[in-house]
This record gives structure tokens, sequence and C-alpha cells, in this order.
């Protein structure tokens, strides 16, 4: 636990009289507030807060050691402004995870970041579910979405285009879509948590939508991949994923004209306060990296 940071969590608690007040005056997510303080009271061995749902107020020992802890964040910040070192590289272990499908990509952007600071390592995790940051004690999730929940600190760093594609065996079996509507008829492969189903596209800035139905779902597009290869069906993948077998052949990129609906790709992470130089030096990298048109945005 970092201490510094709980008793700061505790007296900003204290001073702006709820844990929803302090978490927007320190930049924290409500979770991350409340593990701070059930930490500091675990780390005295007392209950520091009487907690109702109207108001909150001081328990003895929380009274007996609020004004230590306002003594002890003075004298934190008159060392830290003593010997700071505001150009320092960065440095240490960064806990980063994202997609096993996007995992190659995120490898090489994570390669040519680490050639530039030598001092970080990175501890990459391929899961195909949301993560607790807090718990997880993750760093960094990359995240695609359409609709990232508003509760969450992110950045966004770059787009995901997607392709509509099948294997030339399946659509000699069963037709080739010649409109988006055309899909309803089709065995779609679906992703569990992207277009379960309903699938969205774009065409020349209008939208269109069809609902979509198939024997096959899964939570990890590389999954679905490998079922679209097999002849199972039509499948709504990455572009990075699907590019390089509509190139080899393997898959045919259907309605070309219909563009998916894109998603964003974000960064998210605990809070904007105090952040490491190792964690925003790799988002400022990633930005760069993946920004305007990626090296994997085509399908």
């Amino acid at each position: 636990m970092d201490r510094l940071t709980a008793m700061q969590v505790f007296v900003s608690v204290v001073d702006s009289g709820s844990q929803s007040a302090a978490a927007l005056q320190l930049e924290l997510s409500r979770p991350v507030i409340s593990r701070y303080l059930a930490e500091l009271e675990e780390w005295v061995g007392a209950r520091l807060l009487h907690r109702t749902t109207r108001r909150l107020s001081l328990t003895p020992a929380g009274n007996e050691i609020l004004e230590r802890c306002r003594q002890m964040l003075s004298s934190a910040s008159d060392l830290q402004n003593a010997v700071s070192q505001p150009q320092q590289a960065p440095r240490g272990l960064l806990r980063i995870t994202t997609t096993t499908s996007f995992g190659p990509q995120l490898a090489r952007a994570v390669t040519a970041y680490c050639k530039r600071h030598p001092g970080v390592a990175v501890d990459l995790m391929m899961l195909d579910r949301t993560v607790n940051l807090v718990e997880e004690r993750i760093d960094l999730a990359i995240r695609m979405t359409t609709r990232l929940d508003p509760s969450l600190i992110a950045r966004k760093l770059s787009i995901c285009r997607s392709t509509i594609c099948a294997s030339p065996d399946y659509l000699r079996e069963h037709g080739t879509p010649k409109k988006v509507a055309d899909l309803a008829l089709h065995n779609c492969l679906t992703h569990s948590y992207v277009g379960k189903s309903l699938w969205e596209f774009d065409h020349k800035g209008k939208q269109s939508s069809v609902a979509v139905s198939g024997n096959i779902s899964a939570n990890e597009a590389m999954v679905l991949l490998s079922a679209a290869l097999a002849g199972a069906g039509i499948a709504h993948l990455p572009a990075y994923a699907a590019a390089p077998y509509v190139a080899s052949g393997k898959l045919v990129a259907l309605l070309p004209q219909h563009e998916p609906t894109e998603l964003d790709i974000y960064g998210v992470y605990a809070s904007r306060k105090h952040m490491p130089a190792t964690l925003r030096t790799m988002l400022d990298f990633l930005a760069e990296r993946f920004t305007g048109e990626p090296e994997w945005g085509e399908g």
C-alpha cells in the first residue's frame, strides 16, 4: 500500500465530506478511494470513519490520527520538493493488459518503447475480459469499444476498423451477400462483447444496422477468425486480424461500400493524480505511434 497516498485520501475525504467529492478532487475513481481507506484502516488497526448513506463522521481513532496524517503529508511534500528530479528517466515495471488479438500489435509498440526507455520492464497480459485495475494491480488496460464507461479514467489512443469477411468455400455454398440486409440470412460469427446481435455500418455518412445470428460466438476475435477460415460463416473481425488472410485470398472481404462502425482504442488507468513517468510516457508513446491511420488500420 502507498501509505502517503492513503493518508492523502483519508484527509481529502474528511475535508470534502464524502468519498465521491474526494474522488473528484484527487482525480481517482470511487473504488480506488474505498480501497485506500480500507487499507489505511487495516494498517492502523482501527476504523477511522463512520459511513452512512447520508454522511461521514470521524471515529475516535480517526480523529486521533487526522492531524498526524496532515503533518506527515506536509513533511513528505517538503521532502519531495527538496529532492525531486522532474527529468528522471522512466524506470520500473509496467503491467499492461489487452486482448489476445491485439497482442501482436501492442507487442511491437512496446518493443519500440523499451528500446527508447531501457530502464522499463513490461509485463503484457492477454486477458479477454474486463479487468479490475486496482484489485489486479494493472497499470494500463488497452480497451476497444464504441461506448466507454464514463466513470473510467482513459485516454483515446487510436481507432480500430473492422472487416466483414468469409471464406471462399462458405460463399460458394451459401452465396455472397449483396447488401447489409442480406447478412440476416447468413450464419454470422459474433463476438460476445461487440456486435453480439447487431452489426452497424456507415455508408456515405448514413448509418444502417442489421440483426445477425449464428451458431458460433466467442469472446475473442482470433477464435472467430479460425472459424471463418474453416468455412463456418461470415465474421466481423478487426482489420488488423483479417487483412493478411484477405490479401492471401483465404478470406473474402464483403460489402466494401459499407464500413462497419469503428471502435475507439483507449488506454484505461486508475488515476490521473501523480501519474508515474513510466505510465505517462507509455501513454504518450502509444498515442503518437497509433495516431491517425495506424499501420494496421486498413482491412
